[in-house]
C-alpha cells in the first residue's frame, strides 16, 4: 500500500509511541509526503516537545528514524496539481493543498488522515488509522 501522509499523521507519531508511530514503521507499506510537511514539523516542535515530554533532539531522532521509511516529494513535483488540489481542497483547508496535489500527482492508494475535513472531498481515496488496521488485521491499543 502506498499513501500520502497528512501532517497530523507524523505529528501524532512523534508525540506517542503509539499504533500510528507502528504503522510508518511498518515495511509493506510505502509511505509519501510533501517536503512542505517538513517546515510544519519545524513550526510545530515546540508543542511536539510539550506534548511528547521529548527534548527538541529525542523529535529529531525520532523523525529521522520515521523518515526512513517515508519518501519525501520535493515541491517541483507537485507543483502541476497544485490548482487542481486547490479546487478540491482548498476553500476547506489552504494548508492540505499541498497533500492532494502530491496524491494527484504520483500513483498511489490514498491520502492518510484523521483530519474530518478530509472526509468531505472527492477524487481522492482518504484513509483514517482505524480503516487501515482493518486492511492489515490489527488491533488498535
Amino acid at each position: 500500500m502506498r499513501l500520502v501522509i497528512d501532517t497530523n499523521i507524523l505529528i501524532s507519531a512523534l508525540i506517542k509511541d503509539s499504533i500510528t508511530r507502528e504503522l510508518l514503521l511498518f515495511p509493506s507499506m510505502e509511505f509519501l509526503l510533501p517536503e512542505y510537511a517538513l517546515q510544519e514539523i519545524e513550526a510545530h516542535k515546540s508543542h511536539i516537545s510539550k506534548q511528547s515530554n521529548l527534548s527538541k533532539d529525542e523529535i529529531d531522532i525520532v523523525l529521522s528514524v520515521l523518515l526512513e521509511n517515508i519518501c519525501i516529494v520535493p515541491a517541483s513535483e507537485i507543483m502541476p496539481y497544485l490548482e487542481r488540489a486547490d479546487k478540491i481542497i482548498g476553500s476547506i483547508d489552504q494548508s492540505d493543498v499541498p497533500f492532494v496535489a502530491l496524491a494527484l500527482s504520483i500513483k498511489n492508494d490514498g491520502i492518510w488522515s484523521n483530519d474530518k475535513h478530509f472526509e468531505k472531498i472527492k477524487g481522492v481515496k482518504v484513509w483514517k488509522t482505524s480503516d487501515l488496521l482493518k486492511v492489515i488485521g490489527k488491533k488498535q491499543k
